[in-house]
């Protein structure tokens, strides 16, 4: 059998996809990336949407659907969901995966509750370095990492085999002890490309300011540095552009990155701000009052 795999909108190698791949080959089926001009050409074709709002229009009839941006219900079936990745389907040379599913939470914007329930163990750090690369790169998926039960092992894990690990979905700062700071302080945590030292938490509602700055305090005096710091600041969701500005200015003041995700997507003003906000060089030289009468 000849299978496509088609990634509508992931911005980093999708994991379901890539298992997908491993499974078929496991039956000795020929697995690629597709391309909507071979359609006629496949057997069987997966199609997987991280995000609702992404363009569905060149999803055919006869596609096999998954993912959050299609609906929260459907799931790997567990013999493929136990393989290890396909890292050859995009020819990512570093490792992936889960440590934990779910969250302790329940955020009006989030899926992850509803999708993956509450926080639990998933697989040890050693299971998730399976790449033939030998790359001592791991970009973490967990959405809660200090929600796992299991999170001193895991951050044992990572020192005992000296990796770089990157928390791709960020930390939750507002709930930080000072000793999952000091946890996080001790592993070389990375950016998404591995080439230098990043950790990323969330400021998603104003009214968190005051728990935001007591983690940050603890981050700082377990000795992460502020540079090192990057904080994803959803906008738009229940905020005013005021306290928007307000959040990314108090970040830009501590000596840390703010990356702002618009809630809406199709909301001018929001997309305007994030533009402002996400371009570095006009972020660190033009307000904001002074851009947006120009854009």
């Amino acid at each position: 059998m000849r299978i496509g795999l088609y990634d509508l909108d992931s911005k980093i190698p999708n994991l379901a996809l890539m298992r997908i791949s491993a499974w078929h080959k496991a039956q000795g089926h020929e697995t690629e990336l597709y391309l909507p001009i071979l359609h006629e050409t496949y057997d069987k074709v997966y199609c997987s949407s991280i995000f609702d709002f992404s363009d569905k229009s060149y999803i055919q009839e006869d596609m096999i659907l998954g993912g959050t941006g299609i609906d929260l219900t459907t799931v790997l079936p567990p013999e493929i969901d136990q393989m290890n990745p396909d890292y050859d389907l995009y020819g990512y040379e570093h490792n992936i995966g889960f440590a934990m599913r779910g969250c302790r939470f329940k955020c009006g914007f989030c899926v992850v509750p509803r999708k993956e329930g509450k926080a639990h163990s998933k697989s040890t750090i050693r299971n998730l370095i399976t790449n033939k690369s030998n790359s001592d790169f791991l970009m973490l998926l967990d959405n809660d990492f200090f929600g796992n039960p299991n999170w001193k092992d895991c951050i044992e894990e990572i020192k005992d085999m000296k990796l770089r690990v990157n928390f791709s979905q960020g930390l939750n700062i507002r709930i930080i002890s000072e000793k999952q700071a000091q946890a996080l302080a001790s592993v070389h945590f990375t950016n998404s490309s591995g080439n230098y030292k990043q950790v990323t938490f969330a400021w998603d509602q104003i009214e968190d300011e005051k728990t935001i700055m007591r983690g940050f305090k603890r981050c700082v005096e377990a000795g992460i540095k502020p540079y090192q710091m990057q904080f994803y600041v959803l906008i738009g969701y229940n905020s005013t552009e005021e306290q928007d500005l307000h959040r990314v200015m108090t970040i830009k003041s501590l000596g840390a990155d703010p990356y702002v995700m618009p809630f809406n997507k199709k909301n001018k003003r929001q997309m305007r701000f994030t533009r402002w906000c996400n371009h570095r060089a006009i972020f660190n030289t033009v307000e904001w009052k002074d851009y947006k009468k120009a854009a």
